[in-house]
């Protein structure tokens, strides 16, 4: 996907509560997670890169937002941008 397409997802589509990001990739599985506005947000999608955090660290991130908890990924690689519901994860009795 170019970078003006993903832009426009991150900036139009809201992402309801108990919901996420599903990014289908080119070569690996989808993966399931948050697009990240952070301060450098202009310069790497200028460049087509997206800092994302996968859902299964998005309390931490909420509570900390450290960045280094986001992986950047190049925009090139998405094939489909889609909002989906996600579970609860399970609690182990």
């Amino acid at each position: 996907m170019n970078n003006i397409a993903i832009a426009k997802f991150c900036e139009t589509e809201k992402i309801p509560a108990g919901s996420c990001v599903r990014i289908d990739l080119k070569k690996r599985n989808a993966i399931f997670g948050y697009l990240i506005q952070g301060s450098d947000y202009e310069d790497l999608k200028s460049k087509n890169f997206w800092r994302i955090v996968i859902h299964g660290n998005l309390l931490k991130w909420q509570k900390t937002k450290d960045m280094d908890m986001a992986k950047i990924y190049n925009g090139s690689e998405f094939m489909k941008l889609s909002v989906v519901a996600v579970q609860a994860p399970l609690s182990v009795a």
